[in-house]
């Protein structure tokens, strides 16, 4: 049981760690894992054909730590990694931490609280909890806020459908902030797409979880220290990438569609998501790119206009390119909905972050999507 909380539950829980030449970072991680008040852990580290010094961190931490499980395999990307983690598990519960992060001491101990209150492992399959943020500052030191879903997943009661907590599906995906009833995974074939790299294979592995139970737990705990290099990640890999944003939103909607998807809520969410994919799409790579105008078309052809026009998280850039790319003319009055959006935003983070971040947010963003 914790060593904090004798009531939290025992139940094991495998973390997952995909590793791929994290020897910067991993040492770090690992230590974070190691220290977590709930010591009932089975923690499967996943070498990805790293060709640095992480096999040898990795070994010397199992060689002191028992519970540690090391995987060896060729170089096949984090969702094939992910996949081999959660095939090799034993625990009730499964997690996935990424070797650039790391763990607040009592996170699975917070999660698990959080599951029990819920009913336990009888009761729910999917819990999750909100994050920390940090970044680098210009003098080298660490800047760090919370999630942008914090203090807003409400539920009327737990466990909950998506529905009543969508918020969770408004912003980053942040699969890793949570656990996962492993019996749920596998009896619903729920897998990440295997596709090279990194690839966004957690935006559809998000709308598994999600939308195939109504049986989810939420914490306003911070459960998860998410490193990010600077505000315009998503941008930056659509430079390399340009396709794959809009790809694995595809998939979401594909999973939306196969469970019965019909909440507005949700939709909405998803629309909102397929938009500001389609403009990190046009900012990073631009639309002669090749596939880019086809891959733009085929997706935004898959969503409601009302729910599009409707939507006021959706910027005036994002209704300009709905519109443009469907062909239909864009409704009037839109404008005055996102900009209440904004400064409902923005006073959230505000009060959350801080001004100095917002107003570093606020210009990262340069008007065309918010996070």
């Amino acid at each position: 049981m914790s060593a904090i909380n004798p009531s939290v539950s025992h139940e094991l829980v495998s973390v997952v760690i995909p590793i791929y030449n994290a020897e910067g970072t991993l040492d770090e991680c690992l230590a974070s894992i190691e220290a977590q008040t709930h010591r009932e852990l089975e923690v499967i580290c996943v070498n990805d054909g790293s060709t640095d010094a992480s096999a040898e961190i990795v070994r010397g931490h199992a060689a002191h730590d028992d519970r540690i499980v090391v995987v060896e395999k060729p170089n096949e990307g984090y969702g094939a990694s992910c996949n081999r983690g959660i095939a090799t598990a034993r625990g009730t519960w499964v997690a996935i931490v990424e070797p650039d992060d790391a763990l607040p001491p009592t996170a699975y101990e917070d999660l698990l609280a959080c599951a029990d209150a819920a009913g336990g492992s009888t009761a729910v399959d999917v819990v999750r909890g909100a994050y920390w943020r940090t970044f680098p500052d210009e003098g080298g030191n660490e800047i760090r806020v919370s999630c942008p879903y914090r203090g807003r997943v409400n539920p009327q009661r737990q466990p909950f459908s998506i529905g009543d907590g969508v918020e969770l599906l408004r912003h980053h995906p942040a699969i890793w902030a949570g656990c996962y009833r492993r019996a749920y995974l596998v009896e619903q074939g729920i897998r990440f797409p295997e596709v090279p790299g990194a690839g966004w294979a957690d935006n559809p592995f998000l709308a598994e979880t999600l939308f195939r139970t109504g049986r989810i737990a939420y914490t306003d705990d911070c459960v998860y220290v998410y490193r990010e290099r600077d505000l315009r990640e998503a941008e930056s890999l659509a430079e390399r990438a340009p396709l794959t944003p809009l790809e694995r939103w595809n998939d979401m909607m594909d999973v939306a569609k196969s469970a019965g998807i019909t909440d507005r809520r949700v939709l909405s969410a998803l629309a909102l998501r397929g938009v500001n994919y389609a403009l990190i799409t046009l900012e990073g790579a631009g639309e002669d790119t090749p596939g880019v105008s086809g891959l733009l078309e085929r997706s935004m052809g898959r969503l409601d206009p009302d729910l599009v026009f409707s939507e006021p998280g959706i910027s005036s850039a994002g209704r300009a390119l709905f519109a443009r790319v469907r062909g239909i003319d864009e409704p009037r009055g839109g404008g005055i909905a996102h900009l209440s959006y904004l400064m409902r935003e923005g006073l959230y983070r505000m009060r959350t972050n801080g001004l100095a971040f917002s107003v570093r947010t606020a210009l990262s963003r340069r008007g065309s999507r918010l996070v």
